[in-house]
């Protein structure tokens, strides 16, 4: 591959690592017990920033926990107790693979409005009678 060509383009899963998982597999997950998923994860506790004065900023309660399987990563810092910050992780996972496992609704292509129509088609119209003006007059001989 010369310097001049672009590189290839990869899919998004390719460049992660990443295995492509299907909506069944996300259905399957999301119908897994929330101590089967964490065994699955990856859990960081770290310090939560913001309002709550001492509380939050001296305790390690905020809550970072990878799913390593799907690479879905989500954060919980509502809480000041870790534990319940892990709950809350835990059933934040568990929605992510139940959104996962639908599949997306059809989209209903809209329909344009009569008066749009309308509108168009007489403008249209006028259009057509401007250019009609500027063709060359025939000459009657």
């Amino acid at each position: 591959m010369s310097s001049a060509q672009s590189p290839r383009r990869r899919a998004p899963h390719e460049g992660s690592g990443a295995p492509r998982i299907t909506r069944a597999e996300y259905a399957r997950l999301a119908r897994m017990a929330p101590s089967e998923i964490e065994r699955e994860c990856e859990l960081r506790a770290f310090r939560a920033t913001g309002p709550g004065g001492q509380g939050v900023n001296t305790t390690d309660s905020a809550v970072r926990l990878r799913h390593i399987p799907t690479g879905i990563v989500v954060v919980s810092r509502a809480s000041r107790s870790q534990h319940r910050n892990r709950v809350a992780c835990l059933e934040k996972l568990r929605r992510e693979f139940v959104r996962r496992s639908k599949t997306p609704a059809a989209r209903v292509e809209a329909s344009v409005p009569v008066s749009q129509k309308r509108r168009r088609l007489e403008a249209k119209r006028i259009q057509s009678k401007k250019k009609a003006l500027r063709r060359r007059a025939e000459l009657d001989s």
